[in-house]
């Protein structure tokens, strides 16, 4: 699946589109990601990183270098 966070892992559920009568029809709702570059200084090198605006958020709260540590924790390569 593409229209996934690496960072959070949030991707796309599915729920219904609901019209003025009440007719349920379904739909899938996508999470706000983008492709963004990062520079990590500590490896002296750009990461690009598919992540949600959410995760763009943490990665200014706790620093790129921690949230990058821990994705290589989990077997993650980048």
């Amino acid at each position: 699946m593409a229209r996934v966070c690496q960072v959070t892992g949030k991707k796309p559920v599915s729920g219904h589109k609901v019209c003025f009568s009440n007719k349920k029809a379904k739909r899938r709702f996508l999470p706000n990601l983008q492709t963004k570059r990062f520079f990590l200084p500590e490896e002296d090198r750009w990461v690009s990183l598919k992540v949600s605006s959410d995760a763009i958020r943490l990665i200014n709260k706790r620093g790129l270098f921690a949230v990058v540590k821990e994705l290589r924790e989990q077997g993650l390569a980048i």
